[in-house]
């Protein structure tokens, strides 16, 4: 099980990410989390989302090992068209409860939920993908820029850089920070009222602000897909990886 699957009162639907010990993100995670996503969208129970990791981490990002071990092929246009994809266009409302590290792809899953709730803590967010010689799929792009402020963006990507949790606040990664023991009532809170909207008119308008970002997606063209997946492929990325990989598990 790689994503636990609850429901809270008052039509909450809980998807609590379950890949110990850090919630790394590989092929199998991504299929998962579309399927939790897909099944929530379905149920007509289900009022709204959130999204949660440990209390330490909520994601590590990319699997390391995995992408050294040739994973990479699999989520190389992560975000359009996967289970990155279904969280982000789930037409309900959906929080992400953001109370640990959220780094690259962790980010991302975070960036994908319509609000973000933080813990004050020692962890960082953020997306480092330049600093790994990592060209943004088009989908993982768009979902931060549909997520982040303009004037952030460009720091955010170009600069790859984590960050503290008020830092994070300040780029637009979340839109609140509570202290840890409140985050999970905080999330609820968010996510009931959102839950109470007219279900019709959310998932309309929530479609609407997408629209232009999907059409990038599906737009993309062929050309500039087939250079950014070579890319994926260079020999120096999947170094990266590895050298990444090894540092980890010295650390460990």
């Amino acid at each position: 099980m790689l994503i636990d699957v609850r429901d809270v009162e008052g039509g909450l639907r809980v998807l609590t990410l379950a890949r110990p010990p850090a919630n790394a993100v590989n092929a199998a995670l991504i299929e998962a989390l579309g399927d939790a996503a897909r099944a929530a969208a379905a149920a007509p129970e289900v009022k709204a989302v959130i999204l949660r990791g440990s209390p330490r981490v909520f994601s590590a990002g990319l699997d390391l090992k995995a992408m050294a071990g040739g994973e990479l092929e699999a989520i190389k246009d992560l975000g359009y068209g996967d289970g990155l994809h279904a969280l982000w266009t789930l037409p309900k409302p959906t929080v992400a409860e953001v109370g640990g590290h959220a780094i690259a792809g962790g980010a991302l899953l975070a960036l994908a939920c319509d609000v973000r709730i933080g813990a004050r803590g020692e962890h960082r967010i953020g997306l480092n993908e330049s600093a790994m010689g990592l060209p943004f799929p088009r989908g993982a792009f768009e979902i931060a820029r549909a997520a982040l402020p303009p004037m952030a963006l460009s720091e955010v990507i170009l600069r790859a850089e984590l960050h503290s949790p008020e830092v994070a606040l300040r780029l637009g990664f979340l839109h609140e920070l509570v202290h840890p023991a409140a985050l999970e009532t905080r999330a609820r809170e968010v996510a009931r009222h959102l839950g109470e909207h007219p279900a019709a008119a959310y998932a309309h308008n929530k479609a609407l602000l997408l629209e232009p970002a999907l059409a990038r997606c599906a737009n993309e063209p062929a050309e500039v897909r087939a250079e950014r997946h070579a890319r994926w492929r260079a020999p120096e990325v999947r170094e990266a990886f590895e050298r990444a990989a090894e540092a980890l598990r010295k650390r460990r």
